[in-house]
């Protein structure tokens, strides 16, 4: 049988059912919706994680290294980190950019002197400001910079001195993985003006942020996406010669010697060894018999490239002066090695 409901429970269903919340249900938590990247069938990503991967992991060295130079250079404590390392079309990363910005192109040379678009730098005005201020013995601090900031031709001239002090990091960060010569090329004061890459080829931005002292701006890194395959290349074809191993190298021995054997060196045959007084060589005349010390019959010393192998018996050999192999020098004697 089912229960009686009290007079209290009576009254509350009643209220319920007047203010119409007779059927409505707990309100359930809403669940926060994430946001994902549309991804782009179109152009699908050229790089793999691995290889973001290694790139940051490349530049949180340049973070430490730049941070550094910026403490020495400004005398202001500063950090600096990877925001995030993006691979994205150019055209992406150069709508992002004011007409009154400027960037930096940086020549990088491979191992395979290839022709490759340049490297670009970006650093906010705000930030840049502030490393010209100290620079100039301000504070860095009282200079008020905005995006629509035009450089004048001093402070301009003073970007380009800093900024190779940045961009010469990239040498030294890039020394573990393969070996680039960087060269600082020169500041574009209009960024929609240079046309080194193309607007549809894929590139990696690897954004760091930057603070120093009070003062927090944004420093970009572009990377092209032809500079970036040959680099990858070049570090795919050294891990694979370095899997070999020593093995390896100990089987190909033949091989080596094979290519080699053609190579030309020097033999030399020593009939022996005398020293002379300076006064003794000064009056030296043609005529005069210098003593070797050594019996008529004896070995003689034959050198190959600078070393005693051999020693032989001097004779004669079609007309001419040379030398008949006797036996092997196992060690090279301190006396044998010609001077």
């Amino acid at each position: 049988m089912a229960d009686v409901l009290s007079q209290s429970q009576i009254d509350a269903l009643l209220n319920s059912m007047q203010n119409g919340d007779g059927d409505s249900a707990p309100e359930k938590p809403k669940q926060v919706e994430k946001n994902h990247k549309k991804y782009d069938f179109y152009s699908p990503k050229k790089y793999t994680k691995d290889k973001l991967k290694m790139l940051r992991s490349i530049y949180d060295n340049y973070s430490r290294v730049a941070a550094s130079q910026i403490n020495g250079l400004f005398r202001v404590a500063s950090e600096v980190e990877v925001v995030d390392v993006e691979e994205q079309r150019y055209y992406e990363f150069s709508n992002a950019l004011n007409e009154t910005d400027v960037i930096t192109l940086v020549n990088v040379g491979l191992q395979d002197h290839s022709t490759n678009p340049p490297m670009v730098f970006h650093i906010a005005p705000s930030l840049m400001g502030a490393m010209i201020d100290r620079m100039l013995g301000g504070t860095g601090t009282d200079m008020t910079v905005d995006l629509s900031y035009t450089y004048t031709d001093i402070e301009l001239d003073l970007y380009g001195k800093i900024i190779r002090y940045l961009v010469a990091i990239t040498r030294d960060v890039w020394a573990n993985y393969t070996e680039l010569e960087v060269e600082f090329s020169g500041v574009e004061e209009n960024p929609s003006m240079f046309q080194g890459i193309s607007v549809d080829e894929t590139v990696v931005i690897v954004m760091l942020r930057i603070q120093m002292g009070d003062i927090d701006g944004a420093m970009n890194i572009c990377i092209p996406g032809t500079l970036l395959s040959g680099i990858f290349e070049i570090i795919d074809k050294t891990k694979h010669l370095a899997n070999k191993g020593a093995n390896a190298l100990r089987n190909n021995r033949d091989d080596i010697m094979e290519n080699i054997r053609e190579s030309k060196m020097n033999v030399m045959a020593q009939l022996g060894t005398a020293q002379l007084s300076l006064d003794d060589v000064y009056n030296l005349h043609v005529g005069d018999v210098i003593d070797l010390n050594k019996p008529q019959n004896s070995l003689i010393s034959l050198f190959i490239e600078g070393q005693p192998w051999f020693n032989g018996q001097l004779g004669v050999h079609n007309k001419n002066v040379a030398v008949k192999i006797e036996n092997r020098i196992l060690e090279a004697k301190s006396e044998d090695i010609a001077v």
